[in-house]
């Protein structure tokens, strides 16, 4: 399928995260790379994402040859129309990529789906699934198929796709502290280092270029916004749409802040609720909010089945549209039945 297509669209899930670009840019080096012998033909790829992503992700390469649905739905729309092939990865559900969607569905095309998240919904909308859920990325998916189709690592000539599936793995684990006791990862990583990877620079791009902003947002959220419900070892922050703004967020300033109360001794599960802006058309705001847990503690489930979410079992995510108070409702009315006090 992708070895023969002429036109591949690659697409990722809405509020692309690192994992989600580091997959789709990795596939889309290797289909572009002049020096991969294993292609037939050279095709026309592009990759689409429904939304902004974090500005700290721009410098991946790639980056700048990504379309935005969001501001430039007119041509997304014509490329969706002609494509021959559409991949998705590091989402398994078309909701996810919001109006995307409906056009992906329109395509008579072939699709072909990469996730590593637990395959909950109907797959007819899709020819061929990779999925394997004990992966902790995409990007490892990725990597692992492309090593199949390459006969071998990725080398020096590939070294675009092996840093932007690095990228991918080390974002959705945390800079590996969490969904990494994987050996078989770690073996994906000196490949990808021995193809020229400077994993140390990757670090810094992602971590080290904040803004002050961001810094002093960070600052306020855990000293002024943090609460904790010792009773459930639970640590909970909450920004509404007017303290964001106070300080001029952008898209990715809160990534990771939801890991920061899991450092503390006695907290297991750590929640971030953080409220959007109604859109034009939509009545009420977004309320999205982050799982995360330490060891034996699932989150997934509860981030599911309260909040039309997902994820892995101690990294997951859900949103609704209404208001923060109805949803630290449904967060404490749950807390007994989801989460272990032990």
């Amino acid at each position: 399928m992708l070895l023969e297509a002429q036109r591949i669209v690659i697409v990722t899930h809405m509020g692309p995260d690192g994992d989600a670009l580091g997959s789709a840019l990795g596939l889309y080096h290797w289909l572009t790379n002049p020096k991969n012998d294993q292609l037939i033909n050279s095709p026309e790829v592009h990759v689409i994402v429904p939304n902004a992503y974090p500005g700290f992700l721009s410098w991946m390469p790639g980056a700048a040859d990504i379309l935005v649905y969001e501001t430039q739905s007119e041509p997304c729309n014509a490329i969706i129309a002609n494509a021959d092939l559409i991949v998705c990865t590091d989402f398994n559900d078309p909701r996810r990529i919001g109006p995307i969607g409906e056009k992906m569905l329109k395509c008579e095309c072939p699709k072909l789906l990469i996730d590593h998240h637990i395959i909950d919904t109907p797959t007819e909308w899709v020819n061929l699934v990779f999925s394997y859920p004990e992966s902790p990325s995409a990007s490892e998916i990725v990597y692992r198929l492309i090593r199949e189709w390459n006969n071998g690592p990725l080398t020096e000539l590939m070294l675009d796709a092996a840093t932007c599936l690095y990228t991918g793995m080390m974002t959705d684990t945390g800079n590996f502290s969490f969904n990494s006791n994987h050996p078989e990862m770690y073996e994906i990583i000196a490949e990808l280092v021995r193809a020229g990877v400077n994993k140390d620079a990757v670090y810094d791009a992602v971590f080290n270029q904040h803004s002050e902003n961001r810094m002093r947002l960070w600052a306020y959220a855990l000293y002024r916004k943090m609460r904790i419900y010792p009773d459930f070892h639970l640590s909970l922050i909450i920004l509404s749409a007017d303290e964001l703004e106070r300080y001029n967020y952008q898209v990715g300033d809160t990534e990771g802040l939801v890991n920061q109360p899991m450092q503390i001794h006695d907290v297991y599960y750590s929640v971030f609720i953080r409220e959007e802006r109604a859109k034009p058309g939509t009545p009420l705001p977004r309320i999205r909010l982050s799982f995360r847990s330490k060891g034996d503690r699932p989150v997934n489930v509860f981030a599911n089945e309260i909040f039309r979410g997902g994820g892995h079992k101690n990294a997951a995510g859900g949103d609704l549209y209404g208001s923060i108070g109805q949803a630290v409702r449904m967060l404490e009315r749950n807390m007994a039945k989801y989460l272990k006090r032990d």
